[in-house]
């Protein structure tokens, strides 16, 4: 009876190991990239499948396909409805927005500005009604109606400072406009792509779901055939159990990134939908000297700000126009029963005890806060601009050493627990803490790539690119990192 339940053991033993594979990589597990004879890694990971399960008793695998129906169904719920690229979606909250109907509409009021500002003044008409009765001999009583038209005239100066002014204000409207539409345009490639982290996320974890299957199945055959204590077991077990936790929460958390995503680009979207990308696309970001040079021509902000100093000192020269009389033509005739009286002139208003000195000191405290907010705005971004550039750098080494290094180094790790766990070299606690590690270091490496999307769309929204306008040179999007 020993001699034959040895020979059990050592036959389940040499068919696990020589059916089971090299434990995947995070992006769909295949065992490490290979190198070629002088030790170097090829330059591009060949592509990526995912790893098949080890072979289990019958009883396991009816127990793994119970509890990967819910999985199962929960993953093809998630991908129902129509699948949504990122440009369609800046284009989709671009046109169902409020905020940018809203915009439009200063836009369209500034314009309405300068028509009011090149209009001329309304003539005023005078009508009078009255009689005259004559009191001495010989003067004829009857009706004495009166008329009168007075028309103001402008100066050319004030004509052509009104209508600067007015077109200062539709330039810093269309700014405002240009500033919204970015800060859109970022809102909704944030939430993006904070879904495709939380679906790497429920990625990562319904693969270390079907690992821990195939470690709690392992365990409880060594269990049943007295290869290993039962401690082993209740480890796996309680490891399972967490696991199908972290699926379930991470399930949950598409759905909130998923609901976050509509409730920016707007109502159009359906309730169920999918994204098309991957969150390893990344801009090129240029060299810091060419941001700051184009942040400082193109910020809609600065830009507005721009337009609202020379409009506030346009309107310091305005008020010291006023000063200057005001010129009216008035014509007028008065008719009466035995004569008719016409008289033409001019009606001045001379600034005499209002010298305007109120009106243009309030226009000149205006224009140098104009000026001193622009300022500092200006260098509040390019502190901003900076930190953002700075943060890039650090996410981009951060992805960098995780892809490269640490993250490859865990699934070895990983593979050589396995490994000597198969064998009864090492107990499974030891496979549970490789297992945890290459989690572990999966999770900082989704983390770092969204991070690093964070901060190039922080530096396309300091450069106030949004969809329809001039892109800054260099930011245009590229396939950098590859993420399944």
């Amino acid at each position: 009876m020993t001699t034959t339940k040895l020979t059990l053991i050592a036959s389940l033993s040499l068919i696990a190991l020589a059916a089971a594979p090299a434990h995947a990589d995070l992006r769909g597990g295949v065992s490490p990239t290979p190198t070629d004879a002088a030790g170097a890694a090829p330059a591009a990971p060949a592509p990526l499948t995912k790893p098949a399960a080890a072979p289990m008793p019958g009883s396991a695998i009816l127990a793994a396909a119970a509890v990967a129906k819910p999985a199962s169904a929960a993953s093809a719920g998630a991908q129902a409805g129509p699948a949504y690229s990122l440009p369609q979606l800046l284009d989709l909250a671009q046109s169902t927005n409020k905020g940018v109907a809203a915009a439009e509409a200063g836009v369209d009021a500034a314009s309405a500005a300068i028509s009011s500002a090149r209009a001329y003044p309304n003539p005023q008409v005078e009508v009078m009604y009255g009689r005259l009765s004559g009191k001495q001999p010989g003067v004829t009583s009857g009706n004495a109606p009166s008329y009168a038209v007075v028309q103001k005239l402008d100066y050319p100066h004030q004509r052509s400072l009104r209508e600067a002014m007015a077109t200062r204000g539709l330039e810093s409207s269309q700014a405002m406009r240009q500033g919204f539409r970015a800060d859109l345009a970022a809102r909704v490639k944030t939430a993006y792509y904070e879904v495709l982290r939380r679906e790497s996320e429920l990625h990562a974890a319904e693969e270390d779901l079907a690992m821990m299957r195939q470690i709690h199945s392992r365990a409880r055959l060594r269990v049943e055939v007295g290869e290993a204590p039962r401690y082993e077991l209740i480890k796996a077990e309680t490891e399972l159990l967490a696991s199908q936790k972290s699926q379930q929460t991470a399930g949950l958390r598409v759905n909130q990134a998923k609901a976050a995503l509509r409730q920016q680009v707007g109502g159009a979207m359906p309730g169920q939908y999918a994204l098309a990308g991957a969150l390893g696309q990344s801009p090129d970001v240029p060299p810091l000297p060419v941001l700051r040079d184009t942040m400082t021509a193109g910020n809609a902000e600065l830009v507005q700000r721009r337009m609202e100093l020379e409009r506030a000192q346009l309107g310091v020269n305005y008020q010291k126009s006023l000063r200057w009389p005001e010129v009216a033509v008035r014509a007028s005739t008065d008719r009466q029963p035995d004569n008719n009286v016409s008289q033409i002139g001019l009606v001045l208003t001379i600034p005499l005890w209002d010298r305007r000195s109120g009106p243009v000191g309030e226009a000149t405290a205006h224009a140098t806060q104009a000026r001193s907010a622009l300022e500092a705005r200006e260098f509040e971004l390019m502190q901003e601009l900076e930190a953002a550039y700075r943060q890039y750098e650090i996410n981009q080494a951060q992805v960098t050493a995780l892809e490269s290094g640490i993250v490859r180094e865990a699934e070895s790790a990983l593979g050589v627990a396995e490994s000597a766990y198969r064998f009864g070299e090492r107990g499974i606690l030891d496979y549970l803490d490789a297992q945890r590690v290459l989690r572990g270091a999966r999770n900082e490496l989704i983390a770092a790539q969204y991070d690093l999307q964070v901060a190039a769309i922080q530096i396309e929204k300091l450069m106030s690119t949004a969809p329809g306008a001039t892109a800054a040179p260099g930011l245009q999007p590229t396939s950098t990192i590859e993420q399944k």
